[in-house]
């Protein structure tokens, strides 16, 4: 069976608070890993109104806290906003609170616009370093080395997870090159999609770390009892997006009936090729999508991004996903069979 993980951004929805999101993150978390998700990540973004995870290893702490067998990470960890070694120690310190369960997927974008990747780290050098930056934090977690005077403590000799993050092929050419497993962002960014997955699985190098390559590829997934509704969910985040391309992010605003009596056309169908990839409907529909999906991209793994203003309707999501992904792993198993 092809896991199923769950990609979060704390959403701040119109009239709502950021207490109130991240009660909602966790609340999700706890449903997922009941319906057997595999992982639960957070995202970094800054000085967005709609995102409440931008302090993304507290909420992972958060979040790691309150459930109990699904894997937690991040998805990821803008690296060029910090420093290789406090990214060491908190997610050697997550290690050790939560073992076995620590994720850390590494971006190279900051996350935000470039004022705000001043305001988080004024020395930042961005992301032409972010290979240097991968290995420094690789050594990090290496068992305790005499020679090496700075020492990640906690960090030093815990077996944490790295995975590299892209939405081009630079990451795709890292992660082959590192012998890591790589994460794509069609979600959003699908235009490389096919191009990376090539790149990654043809440059592959084994490593200490894995042996073969490992692709998880993300992408957005709405479900609900009918097409009609599942389109109206999807009517929230198709807003947010075309808030940020005119430069005025917000909060996540609610479902409308007719998004094409507020917005001007061209612009909807430009943001939409965002989501040339994203799953939705109802169970029916999804699932033939998601199994088309994953016999174009072979992916080892999907993680799901679920954007749905309500949070009754994203846990249903959930639940629907859930099923479809057991649908689609009987029909794996049928057809090995034949």
């Amino acid at each position: 069976m092809v896991p199923f993980s769950i990609l979060d951004l704390s959403p701040i929805v119109v009239g709502n608070t950021a207490a109130q999101a991240l009660h909602n993150t966790l609340s999700l978390a706890q449903h997922a890993e009941q319906l057997g998700y595999n992982r639960y990540w957070l995202a970094e973004h800054h000085n967005m109104p709609g995102i409440a995870s931008a302090a993304t290893s507290v909420v992972i702490g958060y979040v790691a806290g309150g459930t109990k067998t699904i894997r937690v990470g991040s998805g990821g960890i803008m690296l060029p906003n910090h420093s290789p070694l406090v990214i060491a120690e908190q997610f050697g310190t997550l290690e050790s609170l939560y073992p076995g369960r620590i994720d850390l997927g590494l971006g190279r974008a900051p996350g935000s616009d470039q004022p705000t990747a001043y305001a988080l780290r004024r020395n930042a050098t961005g992301p032409d370093t972010f290979p240097q930056d991968v290995v420094e934090l690789q050594r990090y977690f290496q068992p305790d080395d005499s020679n090496q005077f700075v020492q990640a403590v906690p960090g030093n000799g815990l077996n944490i997870p790295i995975w590299i993050l892209g939405s081009s092929l630079f990451g795709a050419q890292l992660a082959a090159m590192l012998g890591l497993p790589y994460a794509f962002a069609s979600h959003f960014a699908p235009k490389d999609l096919m191009y990376a997955i090539h790149e990654y699985r043809t440059q592959f190098r084994p490593s200490a770390n894995l042996d073969k390559p490992y692709l998880m590829v993300a992408t957005n997934v709405i479900v609900a009892d009918t097409d009609a509704e599942a389109q109206r969910l999807f009517t929230s985040v198709q807003q947010q997006f075309l808030y940020i391309r005119r430069g005025k992010a917000r909060q996540m605003q609610p479902p409308v009936d007719d998004l094409y009596a507020d917005w001007p056309e061209n612009e909807i169908m430009a943001t939409n090729s965002i989501f040339r990839y994203a799953a939705v409907g109802s169970p029916e529909t999804v699932q033939r999508k998601l199994t088309s999906f994953l016999q174009q991209t072979q992916a080892d793994e999907l993680i799901l991004s679920v954007p749905i203003f309500d949070h009754e309707a994203r846990k249903h999501s959930l639940t629907l996903t859930a099923q479809i992904r057991d649908a689609i792993a009987a029909q794996q198993a049928e057809a090995v069979t034949l």
